[in-house]
């Protein structure tokens, strides 16, 4: 046995280990795009029919293993149907992923504060106003395509601006604001809405909108519900609730000073993120 296992490793070179490690990697990385999607339950149920073929094998059932393979023959056309807007995220998401990613806004620290406490002043007046708000920053994606269907602003960001946008009988309430860097870049834009089916009935197409958008693009919203005035935020189609000002505000700080990462994946989010869902969980 010492040996075989001797013959085994002088046998596995750099580029064997670097071959696995890749190998490792891949399946690790399509494991988590898939994790908390209609794609979680699909493999599952591939995965039971890929063992009942080769029981069915095993124990020479033709009749049924001619079927099962019928039907996985079958199944990986439909795949590529039903699973259209999975695919395309996936795409999305690929074509997006880079190893270093540029810093987000380049600002310095007093720069930082002022935007953030702008930000935190409107957000703050909303949620007690209980005022609807959609605010999209935008970050390495870009957002060109959804500052079209909106009118362009171009302006410095103030709370007093954003509470004249979303004031309720401002023409330009009902669409989102799209916050390129430093800047309030388009207002009353149009968003994809999320076709995610677990979110919850309770919450309208404001926040359905503010997902959708985190769906396609690497994209952080900040959503304050015109019902409840709760402050909620969205990235990488994850939606966090119940946030409050000083929490969004310690995000946002992160976010334009580039200090840490969301889930070790975005190098632009701090692990504020990943104490906020944390929090949430154990609310629940």
């Amino acid at each position: 046995m010492q040996d075989f296992l001797k013959n085994v490793v002088s046998g596995i070179g750099v580029l064997d280990i670097l071959d696995i490690l890749i190998v490792a990697f891949i399946i690790y990385k399509i494991l988590e795009f898939i994790k908390e999607t209609r794609a979680e339950q699909l493999i599952k149920g591939l995965l039971v029919l890929v063992i009942a073929t080769f029981l069915s094998e095993l124990l020479n059932l033709y009749t049924l293993n001619w079927i099962l393979r019928g039907a996985m023959t079958l199944g990986l056309v439909a795949l590529v149907v039903v699973f259209q807007p999975e695919l395309r995220r996936g795409l999305e998401y690929l074509g997006r992923t880079k190893i270093v990613r540029p810093a987000f806004g380049q600002l310095d620290k007093d720069r930082a504060k002022h935007i953030t406490t702008e930000f935190i002043k409107a957000i703050d007046t909303f949620s007690k106003e209980r005022t609807g708000a959609l605010i999209v920053l935008e970050r390495e994606t870009s957002l060109t395509d959804m500052t079209e269907s909106g009118t362009i602003v171009d302006a410095e960001i103030s709370a007093e601006l954003l509470g004249n946008i979303f004031y309720e009988g401002s023409p330009l309430h009902d669409g989102a604001v799209i916050v390129r860097g430093d800047r309030i870049f388009a207002a009353g834009c149009v968003l994809p809405l999320s076709q995610n089916k677990t979110i919850g009935k309770e919450l309208g197409t404001r926040h359905r909108a503010g997902i959708g958008i985190t769906e396609h693009s690497d994209a952080v919203t900040l959503i304050v519900s015109e019902e409840t005035g709760i402050i909620s935020m969205a990235v990488d189609g994850k939606l966090s609730r119940f946030l409050d000002t000083r929490t969004v505000e310690k995000t946002l700080l992160n976010l334009y000073l580039n200090n840490g990462a969301l889930d070790g994946k975005k190098a632009l989010f701090p692990d504020i993120f990943k104490k906020i869902r944390r929090k949430n969980n154990a609310e629940k």
